[in-house]
């Protein structure tokens, strides 16, 4: 944002514009919630006037319209590039209003114009079927943060701000969701904001009192107690409280115009005088009665500044005379003939502090990231490959070999700075540690001797706050950049609930024309199950692609590569792609490699293949067992009880199929990756017994593939929640996907086998119970398990 400042509050004229926007914007709002006729008031209102299902939430309305109000003051007065998120849940009617008042809403949606009918409209689509939502949402001009879902809002609105430089990012947090775990973690991002590449992020708290029925804490608690916990968060809090509209149009503005002064200060001395020492943010605490201007009272009770005024305070109004009456007058009581004219065009007092063109909220393009993404400069795999004569020859750490790769994106965009990798401390942990060489991790708070890789104008985020991570990549994201989540798997499911809305938000999206497609957010999953033998139990979990297949399939993928250079490939793609949610489940520990680069990008262009140096298949029979497998961890076993069967079992043909792309498993009409019947069958055929080693739950496999004809023969082995801390090997004996568990199975299921090959059954029987006597005694692996190679 621009470094100058500006001085003096608005004078009594400007105020008097202020006020008639935030009146416009009320009425508007109220409008929103009740009417399907008659917008202007034209006659007097009458029962068909009204809506037959009212469905809204005016509590918030009037707070979040004086803040629009005061940032249009502002933008125009200082000619600011501003992002707003608007963090309260249902505030719908409020930003809805601000947008069509100034134009945006009538340019994105012509149909809506800025006159009377589009008035009628505007008021008749809200919350009514085919109609748009009741909160915040991608339909929304201007927003990049759903607000069904409360706790995010700072931690999008921080993401938003990061390598923005010019751009202040202004965030309405309810009190309601600052009650909420991450918004209380996402506090702490100012010790990451550099203000010389960052731009600023101004947090707006509303304290209105209420939340849906109970007082808001923070809005209960003494000011001088909240002022202290701002300010071991670091801000410095301007407080502005009232409930006289011109008093709070005077201290707004005061607060506002301070606030930015503060800001332009701060940015000036960092980036002009190379001040280093962390500033401290200002962050306004508005204060005014919930449901401001609204019914004082109904049916007796007390609404205006209550609980009461958190959705529609008039409930009754087709059926009960009375409730019409106060909601004519309630409508009247903003002097709409004063606001509008003949036309139903917003007067120019009321437009008269909306800023132009793409200043305005509504048509900020950082609300629509899309239009200023720049695709990824993304180097060329060969350079990191690594080097495969025969499969199972090597071994590499997958992620490691990843990171190379995320290091030369990271230095190639170091002057554009658009490319961020997030993740809760755990960067090295997985294996990622090479980014460092090109960028260091974020940190504007103290830094000691001991300390490494700490930077104040790194690009590397490390927050032990899944919830945090999240919310500063998706901000990031839908303002126009790339990035990369890399978790333990196990605890990526702590933002379960934010992917969901994520997910939501890009499926609306896609139906929206003027909504450009924006990067993926790409989660790299490792830390995984199968090799938290020294975590133990409470570190395995991989549920979590069973809750991403749950969600809409055009924009969901999950991948699990078997290896370095199938990460590599399906990295390669998932930092290309666009308006995806990519799950990537991948190994840090030491790994055989299967495939060439060129191999790895045949098999995952498939997502679902044929190994055929790895069976026993001469290609005049059908085979006789099909072994597949998806995931690192299976994949090694399926390959080591395929060389089991060859030796003792050589008359079996046996097939190897793997899958990376988890999708393929569905039906084609299902999913855009899904398989064909005809693909389906020719891969793991029609009446063949299958026996899949699956990296998470089992019954997921069977979900995916139910409707298969061969459904019948599969049998899938997976996780089946049991685990501890004890030797790699150990965790697949106990959840029965190891080597010889699948052996027995082939000889379970193949017809014939059970008796004839039931000696070799009884030696993979012995071979278990030789495990685990030998654990017990040595505290490793069996030696023909941790010495073995591929014999192909």
């Amino acid at each position: 944002m621009r470094n100058d400042t500006t001085t003096g509050g608005p004078g009594e004229r400007e105020r008097q514009a202020l006020d008639a926007h935030w009146r416009a914007a009320n009425y508007l709002a109220v409008g929103q919630i009740y009417l399907m006729g008659n917008p202007l008031l034209r006659e007097p209102l009458r029962p068909e006037h009204v809506k037959p299902r009212l469905l809204g939430h005016w509590g918030t309305s009037p707070g979040l319209n004086l803040v629009h109000t005061h940032l249009n003051r502002v933008i125009r007065s200082r000619e600011l590039q501003v992002l707003c998120v608007w963090g309260p849940g249902h505030g719908g009617p409020a930003v809805l209003a601000n947008s069509w008042l100034d134009g945006s809403y009538s340019e994105t949606y012509p149909d809506v114009g800025r006159d009377a009918a589009g008035m009628e409209r505007l008021f008749r689509q809200f919350s009514f079927p085919g109609g748009v939502p009741s909160h915040v949402a991608p339909e929304t001009p201007g927003s990049i943060h759903e607000g069904g879902e409360l706790g995010y809002s700072l931690s999008h609105a921080y993401g938003a701000a990061f390598d923005n430089p010019d751009l202040l990012v202004a965030c309405v947090i309810g009190d309601g969701e600052a009650e909420t775990g991450p918004l209380a973690a996402s506090w702490h991002g100012n010790k990451f904001l550099d203000p010389v590449h960052d731009g600023a992020v101004l947090p707006i708290l509303h304290l209105n009192g209420y939340k849906i029925a109970n007082p808001a804490v923070l809005a209960r608690i003494p000011e001088p107690e909240l002022d202290d916990l701002l300010r071991g968060y670091g801000h410095e809090p301007l407080h502005v409280t009232g409930d006289e509209p011109m008093a709070v149009h005077r201290d707004m503005a005061a607060a506002l115009d301070t606030a930015l002064d503060r800001i332009a200060l701060i940015q000036r001395t960092a980036r002009q005088e190379g001040v280093t020492e962390r500033p401290r943010w200002p962050v306004i605490v508005l204060r005014t009665p919930k449901g401001w201007t609204g019914p004082a009272e109904v049916d007796g009770l007390p609404v205006e500044g209550t609980w009461r005024s958190h959705q529609v305070p008039l409930s009754g109004v087709r059926d009960n005379p009375e409730h019409l009456r106060q909601l004519e007058a309630w409508l009247r009581s903003y002097r709409p003939e004063e606001l509008f004219d003949q036309q139903g065009r917003p007067r120019p007092e009321v437009l008269a502090c909306v800023p132009a063109g793409e200043r305005r909220l509504g048509a900020t393009p950082h609300a629509n990231g899309g239009l200023l993404l720049r695709d990824l400069p993304l180097p060329d795999l060969e350079r990191f490959a690594v080097p495969v004569d025969k499969p199972g020859a090597t071994l590499h750490e997958p992620t490691r070999v990843l990171g190379d790769l995320l290091e030369n994106v990271m230095e190639a965009t170091t002057d554009r700075r658009d490319f961020r990798l997030v993740g809760p401390d755990e960067t090295a942990s997985n294996r990622l540690q090479a980014v460092y060489r090109a960028s260091g991790k974020a940190w504007q708070a103290t830094t000691v001797t001991t300390d490494e890789h700490l930077d104040r104008h790194g690009r590397v985020m490390e927050i032990l706050s899944e919830h945090t991570c999240q919310g500063w990549l998706e901000g990031y994201l839908l303002t126009g950049r790339h990035g990369l989540f890399s978790c333990y798997e196990a605890f990526v499911h702590i933002v379960d609930s934010m992917v969901n809305q994520h997910v939501k938000w890009l499926r609306v999206s896609r139906r929206l024309p003027w909504r450009r497609p924006i990067a993926s957010l790409n989660y790299l999953l490792t830390s995984h199950v199968w090799r938290q033998d020294h975590n133990g139990f409470s570190h395995q979990d991989p549920g979590f692609i069973d809750h991403i297949l749950n969600k809409s399939p055009e924009a969901v993928r999950v991948y699990l590569p078997p290896d370095a250079n199938t990460l590599l490939s399906v990295a390669d793609h998932a930092l290309r792609s666009r308006d995806y949610v990519n799950v990537i489940v991948a190994g840090k520990q030491p790994c055989f490699d299967w495939l060439g680069l060129e191999e790895a990008r045949a098999h995952c262009a498939r997502g679902a293949g044929i190994w055929p140096w790895a069976g026993t298949e001469d290609g005049t029979r059908d085979p006789d067992v099909v072994l597949a497998c998806a995931g690192d961890v299976p994949t090694q076993e399926v390959l080591a009880a395929a060389q089991l069967v060859r030796h003792h079992l050589p008359e079996l043909s046996v097939r190897v199929v793997n899958v990376v792309d988890l999708a393929r498993l569905l039906p084609a009409g299902e999913h855009p990756h899904g398989m064909t019947d005809p693909e389906y069958d020719a891969l793991f055929t029609r009446d063949r017994p299958v026996v899949f080693a699956y990296h998470g739950y089992p019954w997921l496999i069977h979900r995916l593939a139910y409707r298969r004809t061969g459904h019948a023969n599969l049998h899938v082995r997976g996780y089946k929640e049991i685990g501890t801390t004890t030797t790699p090997f150990d965790m697949v004996v106990r959840n029965d996907l190891d080597r010889y568990r699948l052996v027995m199975d082939v000889i379970d299921r193949v017809p014939g086998l059970a008796v004839r090959a039931a000696a070799v059954r009884q030696a993979m029987e012995d071979a278990r119970t030789r495990h685990h006597a030998w654990i017990r005694e040595h505290g490793t692996d069996l030696p023909e398990v941790a010495e073995w190679t591929w014999q192909g």
